[in-house]
C-alpha cells in the first residue's frame, strides 16, 4: 500500500538516528508518506549535530549526501518568499512554508508550541509528535 502524502520533517525529527532511520523507512518505497525538507532544514540538522553533538562537517556532510541520494525528491524549493507573511514562530517559518510549497499534509515536530493551530489554518497543514504520527492509523489521509 503507497500513499501519496508529503509530510515534511523538521531538524528535531531528523536529528536522533534511530527515529530519522524510523520514521525514513516508512517513506521508502512501498512508501506509507514522502519525506519532504528544506535547505534551510538539513543546514539546521548539520548545525545541531556539529555543535552540539560533536559530529566533524565530513559526518554530517556523509549523512546529508546519503538522505539526498535515498529521497532524491525529498527536498523543497522555492519556499523562502512565503516565510515573510507566515506568522507561526519566526524560528520555524521555514519549516512552514516548506510544508506550503510542497503541499504537505502535516509538519512531524517535537516543537509543536512554534506552530499555533491559528497559524496553520489557512494552510491546511497539521503538526504532529512524531508519536502520534508513528500511531496514526489513517496515513492516507
Amino acid at each position: 500500500m503507497t500513499f501519496d502524502r508529503p509530510v515534511v520533517l523538521d531538524t528535531c525529527i531528523l536529528v536522533g538516528a534511530g527515529l530519522r532511520d524510523t520514521l525514513l523507512r516508512l517513506g521508502e518505497s512501498p512508501a506509507l508518506y514522502i519525506p519532504k525538507w528544506s535547505d534551510d532544514i538539513i543546514r539546521e540538522l548539520e548545525r545541531t549535530l556539529q555543535t552540539r553533538f560533536g559530529k566533524t562537517a565530513d559526518q554530517t556532510g556523509h549523512l546529508v549526501q546519503e538522505l539526498h541520494r535515498a529521497f532524491p525528491e525529498a527536498s523543497v524549493q522555492g519556499y523562502s518568499d512565503l516565510v515573510p507573511s507566515l506568522l507561526n514562530h519566526q524560528k520555524d517559518r521555514h519549516v512552514l512554508a516548506a510544508a506550503v510549497r510542497c503541499g504537505a499534509h502535516s509538519i512531524v515536530t517535537f516543537n509543536k508550541r512554534h506552530f499555533p493551530p491559528d497559524t496553520l489554518r489557512p494552510y491546511d497543514v497539521d503538526v504532529v509528535h512524531p508519536d502520534d504520527f508513528l500511531v496514526e492509523s489513517d496515513l492516507s489521509r
